[in-house]
């Protein structure tokens, strides 16, 4: 990859014409410039258009949103044709949280396999090939690096979406991704400040707490997010977290004393705040999101995604509640007119990205990580493949856990390639395999440990594959009764325990790559006719 161009850092903020916050009409659209909300279809739906003309700051698009990428190309040149300045931003991860590959699964490795095979020049160029995907599509602005420290192994939404549990690591990889992203002429949004690693709740379901002091979070979780400001990062996302021993009265959304007083004054950084979905229950459980939506723009933050499949009638009663709530002195003028000001020179600074770097070819040209090099992150307990050697073939238990609302229902592991091109070689391969037995989460055990039992004869080798498998207790069930049963290999795709008690195979992720890498690993070994 030749040395991306030194990515610009972000840019003080550059005044709009001056908003008449007494004028209805003005205020309306300095309103709207703020939001950010999702929508149904494939296509620029008539009531989203009127939104954009009057100055609606843009859209995040989902994996629904997307049949192909020269659709969302043309569905995104349709916004950008009425709304030039409108930011699309897009959740792409490049791993197990994907929104381009929604329907096969992710071409990339995911930032924990990157962590473990530790060469930032590598990340930089996975970050530039996701850029450079975006900007094909005409995207502009990724929900990415995660650059969380994954320090709880429970942690039920970061995983491998963190480069690891290592602050100086995540930290030079999260800033390595942000150039690479950056090198594309697409805005990267370091996430989820001030750092959601330590939970062992989901703030889509739930409100986590971390108790960590301000000098503990000064240490681990604000590294890389001041790695990500030196950088150039141009937007970073906020997390809906309580940290009561920094602000035991507001989740990190909604808290100025966070957002202003340690990523905008303490860390210095300029850019633009989004915040993470408000329609997730960490945000808007007790309150509803349009006032959701009036806490975080008083708390400092710029850009408010709104959440998936938004209605117009819910972006109006946003809008309305913001209006009320400046009216009645809640919500001040200028802090609306500040936002709508960085959100529009964000959104001008990218315009004239993607002119400038519109006719440059990528820097980066097809998968920057191949099979071997996946494995090579893998971590194979010793011995742990002898059940599968003497190259006869294996049985595969599938565990299906509770879908990870970040990640959704996008195809994984083996399973999406397979889904992807039932035709290729590996595909057929697996095809020969005895029929895959899929263990359901809401499944009765009974039932499925038996089906499991019958179908696998006495002796024959079974591959269970999971993700976290550790943290579910119908998930350990299934493996001990295999375990005392029948030869099992237990492989974990998500982020394994500390012990590797239920990961005798630890893939680091989940993607469409590491699961071809899974496939190539498992195959090479039941071929390798030394049985033990």
């Amino acid at each position: 990859m030749s040395e991306p161009e030194t990515p610009p850092r972000a840019p003080a903020v550059v005044p709009e014409p001056t908003i008449d916050m007494n004028d209805p009409d003005a205020r309306n659209r300095a309103i709207s410039a703020t939001l950010l909300p999702g929508f149904v279809g494939t296509s620029v739906p008539d009531a989203l258009r009127t939104r954009f003309e009057n100055g609606l700051g843009g859209v995040c698009i989902f994996g629904y949103n997307i049949e192909s990428a020269q659709q969302l190309e043309q569905l995104n040149d349709d916004i950008l044709s009425v709304a030039p300045l409108a930011v699309i931003a897009i959740d792409e991860e490049g791993g197990d949280v994907t929104r381009l590959n929604y329907a096969d699964g992710s071409p990339y490795p995911g930032n924990a396999v990157l962590g473990r095979l530790d060469e930032t020049e590598l990340t930089e160029k996975v970050g530039n090939s996701v850029g450079f995907a975006l900007r094909r599509t005409s995207c502009t602005l990724d929900f990415a690096p995660d650059i969380d420290v994954n320090s709880n192994p429970d942690n039920p939404v970061i995983g491998v979406r963190s480069f690891g549990s290592d602050t100086a690591l995540v930290a030079r990889h999260g800033a390595a991704a942000t150039r690479g992203i950056q090198s594309a002429g697409i805005a990267a949004c370091a996430k989820h400040f001030p750092g959601h690693g330590d939970t062992a709740l989901d703030s889509h379901l739930a409100l986590p707490v971390i108790d960590r002091s301000l000098d503990e979070l000064r240490e681990r979780e604000l590294v890389p997010f001041r790695a990500a400001i030196e950088a150039g990062v141009l937007s970073i996302m906020t997390s809906h977290i309580v940290l009561p021993k920094v602000d035991p009265d507001a989740p990190a959304t909604f808290s100025p004393r966070i957002l202003q007083g340690l990523l905008r004054d303490e860390l210095g950084f300029d850019g633009v705040i989004v915040t993470d979905a408000l329609d997730m229950k960490g945000a808007s459980g007790e309150t509803g999101i349009p006032e959701a939506a009036v806490r975080a723009l008083r708390a400092g933050c710029d850009l408010l995604c709104i959440g998936s499949e938004t209605t117009d009638e819910l972006v109006g009663e946003v809008i309305a509640a913001i209006d009320a709530a400046i009216t009645a002195g809640r919500l001040s003028a200028e802090r609306v007119a500040d936002a709508a000001g960085r959100v529009r020179a964000l959104a001008r600074r990218l315009e004239r990205l993607r002119s400038d770097i519109r006719a440059l070819p990528a820097t980066q040209t097809g998968a920057p990580v191949g099979i071997e090099r996946s494995q090579e992150a893998f971590d194979v307990r010793d011995g742990a493949l002898d059940a599968l050697r003497g190259d006869r073939p294996f049985a595969v238990v599938r565990i299906e856990t509770q879908a990870n609302i970040a990640v959704g229902v996008a195809p994984w592991g083996p399973f999406a390639q397979t889904a992807a091109d039932p035709d290729a070689a590996d595909s057929r391969a697996w095809a020969e395999h005895p029929e895959h037995i899929v263990a359901e989460v809401d499944a009765g055990q009974d039932a499925v440990l038996g089906g499991i039992l019958a179908e696998v004869p006495e002796g024959f080798p079974v591959v269970v594959i999971g993700k976290a498998v550790h943290r579910y207790p119908f998930a350990r069930r299934v493996v001990d009764t295999l375990r005392a049963n029948r030869p099992t290999v237990v492989v974990d795709m998500g982020w394994p325990s500390d012990d590797r008690a239920y990961a005798d195979v630890a893939t680091f992720g989940a993607s469409r790559l590491l699961g071809r890498a899974l496939m190539d690993l498992l195959d090479r070994t039941a071929a390798s006719g030394d049985e033990r």
